[in-house]
């Protein structure tokens, strides 16, 4: 059997298949007022009281799984405003840091106020996504952001059951400051972008040719 070819970058938020976690047991809180885990550990929240997913730290581990995210990872770079790709600090000028965008100009302010989970980028690495990235193909939109607002998480909602908490729907966006957060299990974070700058996507690369 050929063995199966790795990609030329593995991007840091992603993870790889010696990562997978097996599932631990979600339980009713004492007072009943949200979940927790039955041996649950400090670091399983973070300073706001959000409970997160658990995930092994094993990056190289297996193969890489380029469809998913490593939530541990991606919150990293969120909060610490790293590249998604190279997990070194991400590019930034006088205006922000620099973003790349699925283009969708909803309202005339866009990309102000857009939310997103996609960590920023050095300007090396976006020039690597926007070649590889099916995401982004020809739709890419850089732009550079003033204040990124780390304030809402990725999360799954759950609720009372019989002998244990049951998940009530899929994942959603969910402000970190809702009064209900404790019955929610989060995955990554997302940014509130806001002081955004459109930039010309060739000249923030620094490419001067006719294709990024």
């Amino acid at each position: 059997m050929t063995p199966t070819k790795r990609p030329l970058v593995v991007p840091y938020i992603a993870p790889w298949s010696g990562e997978r976690t097996a599932a631990h047991l979600l339980v009713h809180d004492a007072r009943g007022t949200g979940i927790v885990y039955a041996d649950e550990h400090p670091f399983d929240r973070d300073s706001h009281g959000v409970l997160y997913k658990r995930t092994l730290h094993r990056p190289g581990v297996g193969d890489p799984l380029l469809g998913d995210v490593h939530g541990p990872r991606q919150r990293r770079a969120m909060r610490k405003l790293l590249c998604q790709v190279c997990g070194r600090a991400a590019d930034r000028d006088a205006r922000g840091w620099l973003w790349l965008l699925r283009a969708d100009p909803r309202t005339p302010e866009w990309p102000e106020g857009e939310m997103t989970t996609h960590p920023p980028l050095c300007r090396r690495c976006a020039r690597i996504s926007v070649r590889q990235c099916p995401h982004l193909n020809d739709q890419a939109v850089a732009a550079r952001v003033g204040r990124p607002e780390i304030d809402h998480v990725l999360a799954v909602r759950y609720r009372k059951g019989g002998t244990a908490p049951e998940p009530a729907g899929h994942a959603d966006v969910v402000p970190i400051a809702d009064p209900a957060i404790r019955w929610y299990l989060a995955t990554q974070l997302v940014a509130t972008l806001t002081g955004c700058t459109v930039v010309d996507l060739k000249t923030e690369l620094g490419d001067r040719s006719s294709a990024v």
